[in-house]
C-alpha cells in the first residue's frame, strides 16, 4: 500500500510525506475518521514509506514486513478456543487487508467467523505490543505498531500501554487507528498526536468506481451519494448483501407495528416477537441494525424538512412510502428517538439483556412515533 493508492485525503498525505522527509516522526499518532475514509490504508502507507525510505523502494507486498506489527479486535472462534490474541489471526488479517483495506469491523468479524460476537483488544495483546517493540528491529531502523480499532482496547490493555506511549523505545512508532475517538481513554489520547480524517468527497468515490469497477458514470455518482463518504459502503452498494435487505425489512416491520400499537394490544405482542427475533442475533449485528435505524430516522427528518438533496436512502420494501413515514419524524420527537436508540446500543454493548432492551425500546417508539 502506497500513498498514491489512497483515495483523497491529500492534505494528510502531504503532511505525512513531509514528516518522513524531515525525519520528524512523532512516536505516537492517532488516526481518527469514520468507516471507509482510509485511515487504516493511510497508516499502512505511512509505515511503508518510513520502513522503506532508506532504500527508496516502496513495497507492495508489505503486510508481512518483519518490523511492522498489527493489533486488532479479536475473540475466540472455531480455530482459537481460548486466550485469543492478534498473533493467532495474522493470516486472516493479511487476507482482510489484501481484499479490502477500507473494510469495516463487521467485515473483519465475518472473515474470522465471529460476526455474532463482540471482539476486543485485551491485555495479552498489550503485552505482545510491549514485547515486540522492546526487541531490535530487523533492518536496524524503525519498529512500527498499528493498532486498528483502538477504541476496542479494554481498560487493562489501555492502562498497560500508557507507559510505552509516554516513554517509547528508540525509533518506535505506534499508530492508533480509530473510528470513535470518544471511546478511547483520555490518558491514551493525550499521549498521541491526533490526525483527523474526513469522509471522502462524492466525486473521488464516483471516479474510483468508474475507473476500477467499470461502473456507469451516473450510477457511480448515485452510489457515491448514498455512501456518504464511506468507500467501503460504496463497494457494498455495488453488490448489496443480505444484511442490507434484512435491516430494511426489520426496520419497516418495526415502525409499522409500533405505529399500529397505539390502542392495539395485539400489536404489542408483535413488537415483543420482533424484539425476540432481533435479540436472537449477535450483539454486533444488533448494534449495526440500531445504527442503521438512526440513519433511517435522520433521513426521514431531512425529507420531512424538505432537504431532499441530503436524502440518500431509498427503501425498497413493498408498500412502504418513505415520504409518508417521514411526516411522523419531526423536531418534536427526533431527539428522544435518537436518545433511546443510542441508549439501547450502549446497554447492548455492555452485555445487557437484548430482549428486554429491544422490547423497552419498541414500546417507547409506539409513543414517540405519534408525538406531535
Amino acid at each position: 500500500m502506497q500513498f498514491e493508492e489512497i483515495l483523497g485525503q491529500e492534505h494528510i498525505k502531504s503532511h505525512l510525506k513531509e514528516s518522513v522527509r524531515l525525519g520528524r516522526i512523532p512516536h505516537a499518532q492517532l488516526f481518527v475518521g469514520p468507516e471507509g475514509c482510509g485511515n487504516l490504508a493511510m497508516a499502512v502507507a505511512y509505515a511503508n514509506s518510513i520502513l522503506n525510505s532508506e532504500n527508496n523502494v516502496l513495497s507492495n507486498s508489505f503486510f508481512s514486513h518483519p518490523d511492522l506489527h498489527f493489533i486488532f479486535p479479536n475473540t475466540t472462534n472455531d480455530d482459537v478456543k481460548k486466550n485469543p490474541k492478534s498473533s493467532d489471526f495474522l493470516d486472516n488479517w493479511r487476507d482482510f487487508l489484501s481484499k479490502n483495506i477500507y473494510g469495516s469491523l463487521m467485515d473483519w468479524y465475518k472473515i474470522l467467523g465471529i460476526d455474532n460476537k463482540q471482539g476486543e483488544i485485551r491485555v495479552d495483546d498489550a503485552t505482545e505490543i510491549i514485547k515486540k517493540l522492546s526487541l531490535k528491529s530487523f533492518n536496524g531502523g524503525y519498529k512500527i505498531m498499528i493498532i486498528w480499532m483502538a477504541e476496542k482496547m479494554n481498560i487493562s490493555a489501555s492502562n498497560k500501554l500508557l507507559k510505552l506511549l509516554e516513554e517509547p523505545t528508540d525509533k518506535t512508532l505506534i499508530i492508533l487507528v480509530s473510528e470513535n475517538e470518544e471511546d478511547l481513554l483520555q490518558t491514551i489520547k493525550s499521549r498521541c498526536q491526533i490526525i483527523n480524517f474526513n469522509p471522502l468527497p462524492e466525486a473521488i468515490i464516483a471516479n474510483e468506481l468508474v475507473a476500477k469497477h467499470q461502473v456507469d458514470n451516473n450510477l457511480a455518482y448515485k452510489i457515491a451519494h448514498q455512501s456518504q463518504g464511506n468507500y467501503n459502503r460504496a463497494l457494498q452498494l455495488l453488490e448489496p448483501d443480505d444484511d442490507d435487505k434484512i435491516f430494511e425489512n426489520w426496520f419497516v416491520t418495526w415502525v409499522r407495528t409500533a405505529f399500529r400499537a397505539k390502542g392495539n394490544p395485539s400489536s404489542v405482542n408483535e413488537l415483543i416477537s420482533w424484539s425476540e427475533q432481533v435479540a436472537s442475533l449477535g450483539r454486533e449485528k444488533q448494534k449495526q441494525f440500531l445504527n442503521y435505524c438512526i440513519s433511517m430516522f435522520r433521513q426521514a427528518l431531512l425529507l420531512n424538512y424538505q432537504s431532499e438533496k441530503l436524502v440518500y436512502i431509498e427503501p425498497n420494501v413493498d408498500g412502504f412510502k418513505f415520504e409518508k413515514f417521514s411526516e411522523y419524524v419531526t423536531g418534536e420527537n427526533i431527539v428522544e428517538i435518537f436518545k433511546e436508540l443510542s441508549e439501547a446500543i450502549y446497554h447492548i454493548e455492555r452485555n445487557g439483556n437484548s430482549k428486554i432492551i429491544l422490547t423497552d425500546l419498541s414500546i417507547k417508539l409506539t409513543r414517540l412515533i405519534h408525538k406531535k
